[in-house]
């Protein structure tokens, strides 16, 4: 009897659509939360990323509307965008998604031919090159701006009123000198909805149910997502021995878009493992990087670099952890028992 695969193949642009569509919750729920930078960072990267990839395919003398309407340039500019800060600069934007474009994927031959996460690649080249605007220009969800005063930060005029920098790199640095119940009566947590961080659990939420539709549609497996949050748990809940210095294992899931990252950007079918064992793998390693760096780098959130450096490990993991062919020897011995 024939059994249908898994995961069976689908053309680009009908994943590519699954994706866009999986992320609309996440997209409404940082609208809300997190003011109308969002919005703006995503009109800026999603047209960067529709005119850098007519540029690169027009100098490669390729056919420019198939990659266009394919929608997979699209969804780049979008996970670019949801992962800067909300209150980003209409330069940051662009320079992260045209670099995510053009550095992260045409510079190796196009679609299906990167080795590392566009977007990822965009994103952790504006952290080194730009660590300012980076790391200072997150929106506070207790105060984010007006449409008005959103558009100000987007041509590069920023308050200090609504930014700052994110609960991650509060943990890191000015939560380690208080106690966990004055960190806990922190206004961020104090009003905290679902317990958790004030707002930040309503957008892990709604990626979460996005993901989990993906999972339900084929589209991703369920080893990526569940090898990156298991091992951020365990790891966190392992080492947080002192909640006076340790973060709680929940902001490590919650405020540096472990859902996001977990459903989303590891996820990706080209620069990631490929074999159902070798994803889960890449997950674990890319949550233990990730814990290794927000503890002892310089780096809050280290989803980036981790994954970055997941990414080229990934022909090692699926070298080893390729399925075997049923009905084959494992290995084919040749005359006299030489293999």
């Amino acid at each position: 009897m024939m059994h249908r695969p898994a995961y069976p193949p689908r053309e680009t642009r009908l994943v590519m659509r699954s994706v866009l569509i999986a992320l609309l919750p996440g997209i409404v729920a940082m609208s809300i939360v997190f003011g109308a930078g969002v919005l703006l960072n995503l009109a800026t990267a999603i047209v960067t990323a529709l005119l850098s990839e007519a540029l690169c395919l027009k100098l490669r003398h390729r056919s420019i509307q198939p990659r266009l309407s394919d929608w997979s340039v699209v969804l780049t500019g979008v996970l670019v965008a949801l992962s800067l800060p909300q209150a980003a600069p209409w330069w940051l934007t662009i320079a992260a998604t045209a670099s995510a474009v053009i550095l992260g994927k045409h510079l190796y031959g196009g679609l299906g031919q990167n080795p590392v996460n566009p977007a990822m690649l965009g994103y952790a080249l504006m952290l080194i090159s730009a660590p300012v605007a980076m790391t200072t220009l997150w929106v506070d969800p207790l105060n984010p701006p007006d449409f008005a005063a959103a558009w100000m930060a987007f041509i590069g005029h920023h308050s200090d009123a609504y930014t700052g920098a994110t609960t991650l790199e509060l943990y890191q640095s000015d939560f380690r000198a208080l106690t966990a119940l004055e960190a806990k009566q922190y206004p961020l947590f104090a009003k905290a909805q679902l317990g958790f961080i004030y707002g930040y659990e309503w957008v892990a939420l709604a990626y979460l149910i996005g993901g989990l539709w993906l999972i339900h549609q084929r589209v991703i497996s369920w080893q990526t997502p569940v090898g990156l949050l298991a091992t951020l748990l365990v790891i966190s809940a392992f080492f947080s021995v002192d909640p006076d210095t340790a973060t709680p294992v929940w902001v490590h899931l919650i405020a540096g878009a472990g859902i996001f990252a977990a459903f989303f950007i590891l996820t990706d079918p080209v620069s990631g493992a490929t074999s159902p064992k070798g994803r889960l793998w890449f997950a674990i390693g890319v949550g233990v990087l990730t814990y290794t760096i927000r503890t002892y780098g310089q780096y809050p959130d280290a989803i980036a670099f981790s994954v970055l450096m997941m990414n080229f490990a990934a022909p090692m993991i699926d070298h080893y952890t390729r399925p075997r062919i049923m009905g084959r020897e494992a290995s084919i011995k040749g005359p006299g028992g030489q293999s």
